[in-house]
Order: structure tokens, then C-alpha cells, then sequence
């Protein structure tokens, strides 16, 4: 299939929109989004950025937008739910469902609703959402993404609002051989505060393209938890833009689990003085998955703080991948920041390309960062075995333990720790291969 045959699909999901009132700048920038996702078209291996990517699951096959929210039910949303979150947001196919959602009472000063809602009601709120980048950079996703989306979620707090309950949203996938484009929006004022988890699950192969914009103001702090468990034929990719005002917090923890192909990446500006950042997650790949996380954090203002720790695991064929740069600009003295990915093999069979990069401009800083790859240790697995423990629950143990001591860098929070843990002994109940 050619390049422009692999794209034609989507150009034509584009004309056949059914008319919609918009604002006029909204008009423009899908215009402007989807002339420039035709002139892009998809990633290639020549591209730095996607070399270790293999996109064919996608380009075999055609995944336009799913007119409407499938059927899904409440135990359908179960198995997901976070034990402590105060408000619910849930969306099937990439549209909000009402009955299925309980988003709650909330402070005044704090707005919680679908992209649609928004859109309707706070159009306004909206277009910080999308960016001059959808319609002039190089991420051909995202551009696709500003030019389709027609939900997703909002989060906007007012200056000094917190939240004290979890914010939930969870993400299901229905609808075969059609695609949920999200564009979701999280504006957080000076010296708010929030804890949002998103989760992403589903069943059949469809194709999950979700862009999120954040926000965070002087002083506010934001947790951020992503469980991506797509079914094993799914696709999915997430990449979420943030921007750090002065003093803010933004900790961020990435657990994926799921997809054919799932990559995930993340795009971090610390913009004011004293911005601090956490980047933390876990992957876990088995039979013929593929799973990427790329970072990019850049150092815009000085002392800055950048931690960063990912941990992959791979079995069977699968191939995992970890993409990680830290960028300080000269204006950025004093930055300090550091990069770590730990990576276990299971099967000779199974690949991780891991590729941590520092590209620093400014000479008064403290930076470092290290990659690993290896297979269980032996002596450890010796060690369990010799005290009759049976070879498979010794390894199922072993790397039980090596994906969740990332999870502990979750501070102050032990339910979300065993909510994520429990995902993780989930996963390895399925199996792990020799």
C-alpha cells in the first residue's frame, strides 16, 4: 500500500464530518491540522524518533473514527476502578458516556466535564487544547488528532483550588477497526492541586490515538497516573505536551501493560524557576507486543529538577523500547536531573533498544543517566529455588519485584501503589515464558 493510499482513509474521514456549529478558530486549526497530517503521513524508521517503531499493525488496515459510544456496562468498567477516586469520568469508543460516569460535587472554581461539553459550553476553555504546533509540527498523530478528535476531557482549576479526592477517567475501547482520537485539556492556576489517573482498556482491534495538554501554574502540583491496557490486538498511542510555570510539581507514572503496539510519549517544558518534575513507569510485553515510551524534557529556566525512572520487561518475542532525552537550554544553570532504564529480557527472543540522551547547553548543572539490560538474576533465582520454591512461582517473584520497586517511587499514596501493584500481579497471573 502506498504512502498516500495508507493516509486516503483518514483525509476522507475528514471531508465526511457530519456539520457540526464550531468557532471559527476551531474551523481553521482542524483545517490547518489535517492539510498538514497529509503532508507529513506517517512516521518512518528514518525518522530518529520512530526507528525502533514498527508501525505496520496500523498501516495494514484503516481505523476511522467510531461514529458513537459503543455498548458497555458497568462490569465492564469494574475491573478498572480506582478503590479512592471522588470523580468519574468514563468514555467508550472516545465519547463520553454519562450513565457510566459520576463525576460528583465539585469546588467552586474547578470545571470537570467532556471535551464535547466544553466545547458547547466553555468553548473558550478549549483553546488552549490546541496548539500552533498541531497544524505546523512534525508529529503527524498529533496533527491527525487536532483534525478528528470530537471528545476527550477537561480538567481547569481555578488559582488555589484543591482536590483533595482522585480524579478518574477511564477509556474504553468497542468499536472493531475504529479509532477513538481524544484531545483532552488540564489547566491547573497558581498553587492548585489535583490527582488525576486515566486508564485505557478495551476489547478488539481498534486503535486508541489519545493527545493530552497540560498546563500547570505557579506553585501547582500534579499527579498524573496512566494504566494502559489495551486488548492484545489494539493500538494505542498517547502523548501528552505539559508546560511547568515557576515552583510547579508535575509527577507523572506511566504503567503499560496492553496493545499490539503502544507507544506513549511525553513532551515536558519546565518553564519557570524551580520547576520539578518526576517521570516513573513500567512496561511490561509479552508474545509479539510492542511497547515504547519517549520523553523529552527540556530545561527552560534555572534550577530546575528532572527524576526519571523506567523499567521495561520483555518475553516471549516482544520488543520493548525506551527513547529518553533531557535537554538543558544555557539560560538553565543550576538545572539538576537524572535518567534511568532498567530493563529485564525473559526470552532470547524477545528485544529492548533503550536510548537515554543528555544535551546540555549550560555548565552549572548536575545531570547524569544510565541504561541496563539483562535477564534474572541467577543467584536470586538459585536462592528461591533452594528453599522449594517451584522454578516458575520463583521467577513469577523475581520479576514481580523488579517491576514494582518502581512503583514505590509513588510517594504518600499506598492505595494507588497496590491499585498499580495489583494491575502488575495481574499481568504476571497470565504467564511468563521460559
Amino acid at each position: 500500500m502506498s504512502a498516500l493510499a495508507e493516509i486516503q482513509p483518514y483525509v476522507e474521514a475528514f471531508k465526511a464530518r457530519p456539520p457540526v456549529p464550531e468557532p471559527s478558530w476551531l474551523v481553521q486549526r482542524r483545517d490547518g491540522a489535517i492539510r498538514r497530517f497529509s503532508e507529513l503521513g506517517w512516521p518512518t524508521r528514518k525518522q530518529e524518533a520512530w526507528r525502533f517503531t514498527d508501525l505496520r499493525p496500523l498501516q495494514k488496515s484503516s481505523f476511522p473514527p467510531a461514529a458513537a459510544a459503543g455498548d458497555a456496562t458497568e462490569a465492564d468498567v469494574a475491573p478498572w476502578r480506582y478503590p479512592n477516586a471522588a470523580h468519574r469520568i468514563v468514555l467508550v469508543d472516545g465519547a463520553f458516556v454519562p450513565a457510566l460516569s459520576a463525576i460528583g460535587t465539585l469546588p467552586k472554581g474547578a470545571w470537570l466535564a467532556s471535551t464535547s461539553q466544553t466545547l458547547h459550553e466553555r468553548p473558550e476553555l478549549l483553546e488552549p487544547a490546541l496548539r500552533e504546533t498541531d497544524v505546523l509540527g512534525g508529529q503527524a498523530f498529533v496533527s491527525l488528532n487536532a483534525a478528528l478528535f470530537a471528545d476527550g476531557f477537561v480538567l481547569a482549576l481555578e488559582p488555589g483550588i484543591a482536590l483533595d479526592g482522585a480524579i478518574e477517567i477511564v477509556h474504553l475501547g468497542r468499536a472493531a477497526n475504529r479509532s477513538a482520537q481524544l484531545r483532552n485539556l488540564i489547566l491547573l492556576g497558581p498553587n492548585s492541586r489535583a490527582t488525576l489517573i486515566e486508564t485505557y482498556a478495551g476489547a478488539g482491534a481498534y486503535w486508541t490515538n489519545a493527545v493530552g495538554v497540560v498546563g500547570i501554574g505557579i506553585g501547582a502540583v500534579l499527579r498524573h497516573v496512566k494504566l494502559q491496557d489495551e486488548d492484545e490486538a489494539a493500538i494505542h498511542f498517547g502523548h501528552n505536551r505539559i508546560e511547568l510555570g515557576r515552583d510547579a510539581r508535575y509527577e507523572n507514572f506511566t504503567l503499560s501493560l496492553g496493545g499490539r503496539l503502544a507507544r506513549t510519549d511525553i513532551h515536558l517544558k519546565l518553564d519557570g524557576e524551580g520547576a520539578a518534575c518526576g517521570l516513573y513507569g513500567a512496561t511490561l510485553l509479552r508474545d509479539e507486543q510492542e511497547g515504547t515510551i519517549a520523553t523529552v524534557v527540556d530545561h527552560a529556566a534555572p534550577h530546575g529538577t528532572t527524576r526519571e525512572y523506567f523499567k521495561s520487561v520483555a518475553a516471549d518475542r516482544a520488543h520493548g523500547v525506551f527513547l529518553g532525552t533531557i535537554g538543558v537550554r544555557p539560560q538553565a544553570q543550576k538545572t539538576d536531573a537524572n535518567q534511568l532504564s532498567k530493563n529485564l529480557l525473559l526470552s532470547r527472543r524477545a528485544a529492548i533498544d533503550t536510548k537515554p540522551e543528555l544535551e546540555i547547553l549550560a555548565d552549572d548543572v548536575k545531570c547524569s543517566h544510565g541504561a541496563t539490560v539483562g535477564d534474572l538474576d541467577e543467584a536470586a533465582l538459585f536462592y528461591l529455588e533452594s528453599r522449594g520454591i517451584p522454578v516458575a512461582e520463583a521467577r513469577r517473584m523475581l520479576i514481580e519485584a523488579f517491576a514494582t520497586e518502581v512503583i514505590e517511587r509513588i510517594e504518600d499514596d499506598a492505595v494507588l501503589r497496590a491499585h498499580l501493584s495489583r494491575h502488575v500481579a495481574r499481568w504476571l497471573a497470565a504467564g511468563i515464558a521460559r
